[in-house]
């Protein structure tokens, strides 16, 4: 079969302090990195096993805090990239980690989903992080939360940037109409694709592809339909995925996160993003 995989492990410290964050700064223990690092080799070592049985993953690591400031994740990236039946690996990250392990990567396979912090770093220093990955021939996006103290980073980053990057905004929903329409207009012509997140779907008995083709497999091998859900589904190390796999209509009324409405069936960003949905780098629009 072929699927998505969303990894998330024990790890939920991140080198960033980001008030509007989930990720929120947090300390992890060495025991809690030990057993991080011992899942996500599990992981690993279980996607490397299912080459034989014919299937085919699209990997996405998005864990609650900073990946690749853990050499496991790099070396999980790398390993992965290079796996025949793997498609893609991508990873969520800040982007403040030296990038030279990078080069290690399989160009055609690793993927980058990278958002920018203005109040936890310098403009000129992400920018050469981004023009690092280009020089590399690494997929990448750039993205940032949309508070409208950040208005005047957001749009210095976007003239920092080649034309040809894409740059997304989250929109921030913590307060209702927080936006303007001028705002409004104003991220628009940072990202063309704002409005679609700006907006929640309807999704109660909707279907999607969370649970029959998209899953969310947590460090433990716990395995839920979709990172909003909390029920679990099975077991990934001792069901196998084809067994977990089942139509799974939405249980929610609304689903608001890219992650999520990505993967319903009526959703069109799949094809506007196309070969670039993980990492959220369209391929449809004019930038």
């Amino acid at each position: 079969m072929r699927a998505t995989l969303y990894y998330r492990g024990k790890l939920s410290s991140c080198n960033y302090d980001c008030p509007y964050c989930p990720f929120s700064k947090t300390v992890d223990s060495k025991e809690t990195l030990e057993v991080d690092e011992q899942q996500l080799r599990q992981f690993v070592n279980w996607v490397r096993d299912q080459e034989s049985a014919g299937h085919q993953f699209s990997i996405f690591f998005n864990p609650y805090g900073e990946a690749l400031v853990r050499r496991w994740y790099r070396e999980a990236m790398i390993e992965l990239s290079h796996m025949p039946h793997v498609d893609k690996i991508a990873v969520q990250t800040n982007l403040s980690v030296k990038l030279d392990w990078a080069r290690e990567l399989n160009l055609d396979k690793a993927a980058f989903w990278a958002t920018y912090h203005p109040r936890e770093t310098k403009e000129s220093s992400f920018v050469k992080q981004c023009l690092t990955l280009r020089e590399m021939g690494l997929a990448f996006s750039v993205g940032t939360v949309g508070l409208r103290s950040a208005f005047p980073a957001i749009e210095s980053m976007r003239q920092a940037l080649p034309d040809d990057v894409y740059m997304w905004i989250n929109a921030f929903k913590d307060r209702p109409k927080y936006y303007s329409v001028e705002e409004v207009e104003f991220l628009r012509s940072i990202d063309p694709l704002f409005e679609g997140n700006l907006r929640d779907y309807e999704s109660l008995g909707k279907r999607c592809s969370a649970g029959s083709e998209v899953f969310y497999v947590q460090g433990s091998g716990h395995v839920k339909r979709c990172y909003k859900d909390r029920r679990i589904i099975g077991h990934l190390y001792r069901d196998g995925l084809q067994a977990l796999a089942a139509d799974r209509p939405c249980g929610m009324k609304k689903c608001g996160c890219y992650i999520g409405y990505i993967h319903m069936d009526d959703s069109p960003f799949r094809d506007i993003f196309g070969s670039g949905l993980l990492e959220r780098n369209p391929v449809l629009i004019n930038r």
